[in-house]
């Protein structure tokens, strides 16, 4: 396993990414975050985080589980249900950005906008993502990218997150084709 973003690159992506979504949005009174669990919705908190300290008001922030949209289902063991937690104002003509740790192939992304779609109708969504490592199958881009990291397809991105594994870091597994 090689280390691809140690802990100071990934606080300085998300504090990056904080900053892309205050200028794109003009400010952050109509943004909400939801993170797709697992890892996207500690990335989130902490991205909440970020822009409350910028702006100096709470940001809303939630989780959108997808596991019941996932297209994989029959493919995969069973996995529990995660929470879904929306925000107080909702996601009704409210800029939603999105986030999770790795885009791949689009399907989790694909999965999370059924599951948007389910909730309510805002008014637009982008999505924020720490490392894109390419091979999409879907037409999805991410409009916030903390790191690009080419990898051949036989190989795996790990995301370690402190809230969950004691440590920050992204590591990239296996050997390039």
């Amino acid at each position: 396993m090689s280390l691809v973003l140690p802990a100071p690159d990934i606080s300085r992506a998300l504090t990056r990414i904080s900053h892309e979504i205050l200028e794109r949005n003009a400010g952050s009174s109509t943004i909400t975050l939801l993170g797709i669990p697992t890892r996207g919705a500690h990335l989130a908190k902490r991205i909440a985080e970020i822009i409350s300290n910028i702006e100096g008001a709470p940001i809303q922030v939630g989780t959108l589980d997808i596991t019941l949209h996932r297209d994989d289902l029959r493919m995969r063991p069973p996995r529990a249900l995660m929470p879904t937690m929306i925000p107080v104002l909702g996601v009704e003509d409210r800029n939603v950005i999105l986030v999770d740790d790795v885009l791949f192939s689009g399907r989790t992304i694909r999965a999370a906008l059924d599951a948007l779609g389910e909730i309510g109708r805002p008014k637009s969504v982008q999505l924020a993502i720490l490392v894109d490592r390419g091979h999409r199958e879907l037409p999805i881009r991410a409009d916030y990218v903390g790191k690009n990291i080419p990898t051949a397809s036989s190989q795996s991105v790990i995301v370690h997150l402190t809230e969950l594994d004691g440590v920050d870091e992204v590591l990239v597994e296996g050997t390039p084709e």
